[in-house]
């Protein structure tokens, strides 16, 4: 998907350019008409950059990278970042965020913008004094299924939802920072939050919950939302799987319903980054007000007792 760019090229930076999300920023950047300048990661498997940016400077020390970005912006004619795409680790979104204001550059950062609701306040604070912008990442509310939903729903009725989201995760993930809630923010957070958006974005602002299970692996739960009950479930534990999708030896389900009906948007996934950047360049990007709500939502939610 090439857009049309018709204001100077921009030029961009990247951190956590090693992980799996990368690559789609790194589509959007060079789909939209702009530049990648400089990337950070801890780890060198980062050959994906010669797909796109070749020339980019890469760093595997945040103080190099610090110092990089620092000196692009002493130079200025056009050298300096204005943007900061953020794919690294949960738990540093928050630090890379503060970097990009600081450095400035607006962030644009993957989900979770941040894992406590705390986080959110301080950060409005430092994007007011910064004069930069905070952008989030929710590509499910531009997903084209999703826009037509959202236009013909009925604002009047409450409607009926079923949600479950059983992506199979191995042994691994529970020794990676994915595996340790107070990085990742659990599965609430780390799987959850883009459908939690969701519903939020389609069915209004959360009225009550319940949690009915809420293990490492494994949540379940209700969610009475202004238009909406809300019955969810999100695993990574593969016998979760509905019997037919282990036929097909598939590992992931995901299934919304709505009244009964479910909710296709298995495919038009390829492009959405590139949408999501593209409305941030038109100035019609998601902020910290959009990001909040589910921010709050999976916080309370990983600190509920579960209902007896």
């Amino acid at each position: 998907m090439q857009l049309s760019q018709n204001k100077k090229t921009k030029n961009f930076a990247i951190t956590g350019i090693a992980g799996y999300i990368a690559p789609r920023h790194l589509r959007a950047i060079k789909d939209t008409g702009n530049n990648l300048v400089a990337a950070l990661d801890p780890h060198d498997s980062v050959g994906i950059i010669d797909s796109y940016f070749p020339n980019a400077s890469f760093f595997t020390e945040f103080e190099r990278f610090d110092r990089h970005i620092d000196k692009l912006r002493r130079e200025g004619d056009g050298k300096e970042c204005r943007y900061l795409s953020i794919c690294s680790p949960n738990f540093l979104h928050d630090s890379h965020i503060r970097f990009a204001l600081k450095s400035g550059m607006s962030a644009i950062s993957e989900k979770p913008l941040v894992l406590n609701p705390w986080n959110v306040d301080a950060l409005q604070e430092l994007e007011e004094e910064s004069g930069n912008r905070i952008y989030t990442v929710f590509q499910l509310r531009v997903h084209p299924a999703i826009v037509e939903l959202k236009k013909n729903l009925d604002g009047l009725k409450r409607h009926s939802v079923e949600l479950n989201y059983i992506t199979s995760r191995g042994i691994w993930y529970d020794f990676s920072w994915k595996g340790d809630v107070s990085k990742s923010g659990g599965i609430a957070s780390n799987i959850g939050i883009h459908f939690f958006d969701l519903l939020i974005h389609l069915f209004g602002e959360v009225e009550s919950f319940s949690v009915e299970i809420n293990e490492k692996r494994k949540m379940k739960g209700t969610l009475n939302l202004k238009n909406a009950d809300v019955n969810w479930l999100l695993s990574i534990d593969g016998s979760d799987l509905p019997e037919e999708i282990k036929a097909e030896g598939k590992r992931t389900f995901r299934s919304i319903k709505i009244d009964g009906d479910e909710l296709e948007f298995t495919g038009g996934f390829d492009d959405l980054h590139t949408k999501i950047y593209q409305d941030i360049l038109d100035g019609k990007g998601l902020g910290i007000d959009e990001a909040r709500p589910s921010i709050e939502l999976a916080y309370r939610l990983r600190n509920e007792k579960v209902k007896e």
